[in-house]
């Protein structure tokens, strides 16, 4: 059994103030292999003190310092992948072959530092000067389905923007943010400039919300969570940027390439044993098509490959805990009592697994938009497959959620899938499976969230706008907006 206790404030790893442990499961195993400490208030209330220590010069150094920065963390990073890859296989279960949950941070890491390099932080506006400039303290707070992507996107912006930080990653997925904890020692970042807190929501996550030193927020996870942060925040009116909940839509038009359209949609939505926002988890497809569809579909979730993270040859791993894995049970099994036909799958494990976190891949037909798997985020490997009659009520349907995050659009004709993803209420959209860019920004509309992430975007959420007068061009040359 392992045992990691401390936590890193200040520039040093120092002993938690209470003594309240929990315990690591491997989802595979079911078997609990290591124990971590649990931070309270006053450990957040030490973080945060230390970070507001280091405001002053850190926001203070020049953008050079903070490239130079940006870039030993990326090559302390790059020496640590592989052991970030094994411990994200053994605490949430995400197999080792998605290299994404640890090569995607690389480019961000660069990307932020792409971003600082050519960022003006003034512009002048006529007869004004208008700057942008470090918000202050900036409490992160991330989830377990990406412990170490979904942090980088914070961090490496907010350091860019010259922003001391308080990390407090899921207690599911602690120990890939000790390691990224030690990647930035090893990077030499100054003292206080990122601190990590492992703790629960209702106690380290809320006194960050709270905590009048702490500027802004940057929560990622789900809308339940979203909304008691936004709650908490709104006390001391800092900034509140969120990443939420998705029920995202994949429009499959009647001239679309089917059986691409559901490769692609299986490969996605059982990503991450299905555990992404993003995941596109309805399928709209024409009703005189529905059969066609749903033929290929199961013929794609036959080549999953189910088994042990840490296995090359797995696709899909287990979910992250029992009280996942419960849950999605559950939603089956709704499913299949309100009416939903079963493609392939169904409640229960895996045939061949009596043990773990497994669930099996499972795609349901014939569903309507009043079906609770039609309308809430099931978060695990189930896809949903809804008709339409004409290209009007696919939009409606899409559109017709509280979430707002991803949208997915299929078809032969690119103009005219470039006016459905224009009509997508949605904050990112692919045609035809593309894939997305590091320099786009990523966020919801609706009840998926609000502030945007990664690139230009992702910067600014770090920064304050303040407008100075009496200066005129003469004495301060700078470039235009």
């Amino acid at each position: 059994m392992e045992h990691h206790r401390k936590f890193y404030i200040g520039g040093k790893w120092i002993e938690p103030a209470g003594s309240q442990t929990v315990q690591v499961i491997d989802p595979t195993t079911e078997a609990a292999f290591a124990t971590v400490g649990m931070g309270n208030t006053k450990d957040a209330d030490r973080a945060v003190t230390a970070a507001r220590k280091a405001f002053a010069d850190f926001s203070a150094s020049s953008v050079a310092e903070r490239i130079a920065l940006l870039e030993r963390i990326l090559a302390a990073y790059a020496a640590r992948q592989s052991d970030l890859a094994d411990v994200i296989a053994r605490e949430m279960g995400s197999p080792k072959s998605a290299a994404v949950q640890t090569q995607g941070p690389i480019d961000h890491w660069k990307q932020a530092a792409r971003v600082l390099r050519d960022y003006s932080f003034e512009h002048r506006i006529g007869e004004s000067i208008v700057r942008r400039e470090a918000i202050g303290v900036c409490g992160l707070i991330s989830p377990w389905n990406w412990p170490v992507q979904t942090p980088v996107t914070k961090i490496a912006y907010a350091l860019a923007a010259g922003c001391p930080v308080v990390f407090k990653p899921s207690e599911y997925s602690p120990l890939s943010a000790i390691v990224l904890a030690e990647i930035l020692d090893d990077a030499g970042v100054p003292e206080g400039v990122f601190n990590l807190v492992i703790g629960d929501g209702p106690q380290v996550g809320e006194a960050l919300c709270r905590h009048p030193e702490v500027d802004m927020i940057s929560f990622t996870g789900s809308t339940r969570a979203g909304i008691l942060v936004a709650a908490a925040g709104a006390s001391t009116v800092k900034r509140v940027s969120q990443e939420l909940g998705g029920k995202s839509a994949n429009v499959v038009l009647r001239d679309a390439d089917l059986e691409a359209a559901a490769r692609w949609n299986i490969a996605r939505g059982f990503f991450n044993a299905g555990q992404s926002c993003h995941a596109p988890s309805r399928i709209l497809v024409h009703r005189s098509q529905m059969d066609q569809l749903a033929s290929h579909l199961a013929r794609e979730a036959a080549r999953v490959r189910i088994g042990d993270p840490r296995d090359s040859e797995t696709t899909m791993g287990p979910v992250v805990n029992r009280t996942q894995f419960e849950r999605i049970q559950r939603y089956i099994q709704t499913g299949i009592d309100e009416g939903g036909r079963v493609i392939c799958g169904g409640v229960g494990r895996p045939e061949g697994f009596e043990r773990g976190y497994f669930v099996k891949p499972t795609v349901f037909s014939d569903v309507t938009q009043k079906m609770t798997i039609a309308r809430e985020e099931i978060f695990g490997p189930v896809l949903a497959v809804l008709p339409y009659d004409d290209e009007e009520e696919a939009v409606t349907i899409a559109n017709e959620t509280p979430y707002g995050l991803g949208g997915y659009v299929f078809s032969s004709d690119r103009e005219r899938g470039l006016d459905v993803c224009r009509r997508l209420r949605a904050g990112r959209i692919f045609f035809n499976g593309a894939a997305g860019s590091v320099a786009a920004p990523m966020g919801g509309y609706k009840q998926s969230g609000n502030g945007r992430e990664m690139g230009v975007f992702g910067l600014e959420e770090y920064l304050e706008v303040k407008a100075m007068f009496g200066f005129d061009r003469e004495a301060a040359a700078l470039p235009s907006i």
